[in-house]
């Protein structure tokens, strides 16, 4: 098979998947807004169950639903009536996914959910099954065909599911209100997470740091800045915060001065430095270093000086 054939297989598989999902609007019906509306006022949790393909975008559908506010379970349908669905609690309310809504398994389980009395929304690619017939709301993700030459392997019917259930978990989130700072609640291991709650209070103090008084000689200025391993010092008149002095300053002012005997830090300095409240979120400070093109800020605390937060210690926390 030719690299051009293979491309051609490849897009035209996108191209029949991006069909089957635009199709999906008609299925964001009155359905899907009372669904939306149940899950809102639920005092439970969203049950998610499937059995093959389906099982694994169940599972994809509750870590998102999880990390977006609306607490949600996966259950496997073949383990639902092997003890499983002891899981179940009087208020939740059950999602339960499949293309064929005929499956064994599916018409076992089905039964015992409405004994139980528990509200059942079928996610189906059969409007005829059994599963649209017995679900309290049905929402459609049907497809003309799937992306597979045979017309067998899920492939768009998965995408279909995938996408109406990220409609659902997005709906829930709007409607809750849900930000930012509730996202970083969820989310608080990893890049994600330290990049929407970590402060640039809990980098700094690891730092040294450094200052100089501005009538301090070359000499002491180096030394502070090598010593202190943060290319840079902040510079103080009186414990006021008036420059700052960094590596490319020294290098500059070598290249232009003969005489460096009489050279005070008040002559090296960059003044009225660019500082950053120990109270700003680690991300603000990287903008702020990218959009300046700088590798420090110093820190104030009420406007004190504190330390110094180096863009390596923002790399080393993976917030970039």
């Amino acid at each position: 098979m030719t690299d051009q054939e293979i491309r051609k297989i490849a897009t035209r598989t996108i191209d029949e998947e991006q069909q089957a999902i635009k199709s999906l609007r008609k299925s964001v019906n009155d359905d899907f807004i009372k669904v939306v509306r149940l899950i809102l006022n639920s005092n439970g949790r969203v049950i998610v169950t499937g059995i093959g393909k389906s099982a694994t975008i169940a599972n994809k559908i509750v870590a998102t639903l999880n990390s977006t506010g609306t607490p949600s379970v996966f259950m496997h349908a073949a383990d639902a009536v092997h003890g499983d669905l002891g899981m179940v609690e009087q208020d939740d309310v059950v999602l339960c996914l499949s293309k064929s809504g005929n499956s064994p398994e599916i018409k076992v389980l089905v039964p015992f959910l409405k004994l139980r009395g528990n509200t059942l929304v079928g996610m189906i690619g059969n409007r005829d099954s059994y599963l649209a017939k017995q679900s309290d709301y049905t929402i459609d993700t049907t497809v003309s065909r799937e992306a597979c030459p045979n017309n067998l392997a899920p492939t768009s019917s998965t995408t279909a599911q995938l996408v109406m259930g990220d409609a659902l978990a997005v709906s829930l989130l709007e409607c809750r209100g849900f930000s930012s700072k509730d996202f970083a609640k969820f989310h608080p291991g990893g890049a994600l997470g330290k990049k929407l709650y970590m402060k640039v209070s809990d980098l700094y103090v690891h730092n040294e740091v450094p200052k100089v008084d501005a009538e301090d000689d070359l000499k002491h200025t180096i030394f502070e800045i090598s010593s202190k391993r943060l290319g840079a010092t902040a510079v103080m008149k009186e414990d006021e915060l008036v420059g700052i002095i960094t590596d490319g300053d020294l290098r500059r002012m070598l290249q232009r001065s003969e005489r460096l005997d009489n050279v005070k830090a008040r002559d090296v300095m960059t003044p009225s430095p660019k500082t950053i409240a120990s109270d700003t979120l680690v991300s603000d400070a990287l903008d702020m270093m990218r959009s300046r093109s700088i590798t420090q800020l110093l820190v104030t605390n009420n406007d004190v000086y504190v330390g110094v937060i180096h863009l390596h210690d923002i790399l080393k926390e993976g917030i970039l």
